[in-house]
């Protein structure tokens, strides 16, 4: 029964054990901690953090490296992402750090293992190159992410935020499996690599394979939370817990980012005419819902929610013009130019919820827009902070997110779609009232409450960089840039 089983390479994927030890070794560790603040299962998480960041670089070869007979895949492109998971997570979890001390009944052991966990399951969607391993890391982050929305039990809004990022996400779920099991049932094969061979090579019955990327592409848009499977966005940042909210937010979109790029352009690069027309159509309608829809908004959280619905649809554009009509001479710099899109909105996210965590206090949660009036005369330096994050998410040069969208739009004006790159424009261009709406209300308003803001120096230290880093990276944005091209080519 053993004689041709093969050992497999454990090297490739050391974090990932690394980390899931270390999740379930903290676990057992918080039953016998009697300490309220949860200093040691913190500093243990951020330790399990830093560490597998340092095994990740140590491990890595630079080449591409399939192991667990090729169910999981190490490349440049998985390293690199890695790393801004693990980064951005650490910022997340010290940027909760403070929020949690003031709600008792949140601030247990049980927020630090999830969030481990959920990190785990970002780092195999990351690196999943079969459609099982695909599954089994998207329903890690889900699950944990379910767990963490509800963790704040008095409160009405948590628990139906959760309830209903439950049920929608186990339908789009359902859908993701259906249209893998439709994909598997005409090319016979789970491995995205042999997946690719399989369409190029072989005859498949195209209707069952069309019909299959139907389903899947949907089951990818509601991770993304595109356009028309964005229900969910608005009502679970609004409802969950703001730590919660910001790591929704933030590390997942990296691990969306990738699972397209090994589903849909290592894997079914052949239907690339059929996906793009579909992905084309979510873009324009989350540029289009997300932007209008965010104008209405009262509640910082619910327009940061649209916010990142249209910042989605705008990073698809990268996707879709790829591959333009079999013509791949574009592939390198637009997907690389989707890549940086991601990262710089990762770290935008981060930025922005750092300041909403930053003026919560126990008993208030500073996430109407109405919080806000005369920002810049409690606190001239968190005010700037915050205009950086507005500036950079509408466009506005010299920043990160200008250079973002910058790149997105000369790789869609490079292939030749410019009707796309207009509609684009334009929509950034509404996208910009609100940003700016925030600005006026910071320092062109009277402030509702006139007590100075007081934070812990870590946070203020993490914050000032954080909001310093938007802006230095956008005066050299070619740093992140060049990383972006070279994992993509090394790994494509």
């Amino acid at each position: 029964m053993f004689d041709n089983f093969v050992i497999p390479d454990f090297l490739p994927a050391a974090p990932e054990i690394f980390l899931a030890t270390m999740a379930m070794a903290i676990l057992m560790i918080d039953l016998f901690i009697k300490d309220s603040r949860r200093t040691v299962t913190f500093v243990l998480a951020q330790a399990t953090l830093v560490a597998c960041a340092a095994i990740q670089v140590f491990t890595s070869t630079g080449e591409i490296t399939y192991t667990f007979s090729n169910m999981f895949v190490d490349d440049m492109m998985a390293d690199l992402l890695k790393l801004f998971v693990y980064m951005t997570m650490v910022i997340v979890l010290f940027y909760s750090r403070a929020y949690l001390f003031e709600r008792p009944n949140m601030n247990k052991g049980e927020y630090y293992v999830l969030a481990l966990f959920a990190t785990l399951g970002m780092l195999v969607m990351i690196s999943a190159n079969n459609f099982v391993t695909v599954y089994v890391g998207l329903e890690l982050l889900s699950l944990s992410l379910y767990a963490m929305v509800a963790m704040n039990r008095d409160s009405l809004a948590s628990t139906e935020a959760a309830m209903k990022y439950f049920v929608l996400g186990a339908l789009a779920s359902g859908m993701l499996l259906y249209g893998m099991s439709m994909i598997y049932g005409a090319t016979g094969t789970l491995e995205i690599t042999e997946l690719a061979e399989a369409l190029y090579n072989g005859e498949n019955n195209r209707t069952v394979l069309v019909f299959g990327l139907v389903f899947l592409v949907s089951g990818l848009a509601f991770k993304l939370g595109v356009v028309p499977f964005h229900m969910w966005i608005p009502d679970v940042y609004h409802g969950a817990p703001t730590p919660v909210t910001l790591l929704i937010g933030s590390a997942p979109k990296l691990a969306a980012f990738a699972l397209v790029m090994r589903l849909l352009v290592s894997g079914l690069i052949t239907l690339a005419q059929d996906w793009q027309q579909m992905l084309i159509i979510l873009s324009v309608l989350s540029m289009a819902v997300g932007n209008l829809a965010a104008i209405a908004q009262t509640n910082l959280k619910r327009m940061l929610a649209y916010s990142a619905i249209s910042h989605m649809g705008f990073m698809l554009l990268g996707i879709v013009t790829g591959v333009v009509s079999g013509d791949a001479r574009y592939a390198l710099n637009a997907y690389s130019s989707a890549m940086f899109y991601v990262i710089a909105y990762v770290l935008m996210t981060t930025c922005g919820f750092g300041v909403i965590l930053m003026m919560s206090k126990a008993g208030f949660e500073a996430d109407n827009l109405d919080d806000y009036k005369g920002l810049n005369k409690r606190s001239p330096w968190f005010a700037g902070v915050m205009l950086i994050v507005m500036f950079s998410m509408a466009g506005v040069p010299p920043f990160i997110g200008f250079f973002a969208k910058f790149s997105v739009l000369q790789a869609v004006v490079a292939s030749g779609q410019i009707w796309l790159a207009i509609v684009a424009v334009v929509f950034s261009l509404i996208g910009a009232f609100y940003y700016l709406r925030v600005v006026k209300l910071m320092y062109f308003d009277a402030p509702q409450d006139d007590s100075v803001i007081v934070a812990p120096n870590h946070i203020r230290i993490l914050l000032s960089a954080n909001g310093l880093a938007v802006a230095a990276l956008g005066l050299a944005p070619q740093v992140i840039m060049s990383l972006c091209a070279y994992a993509l080519l090394r790994s494509l």
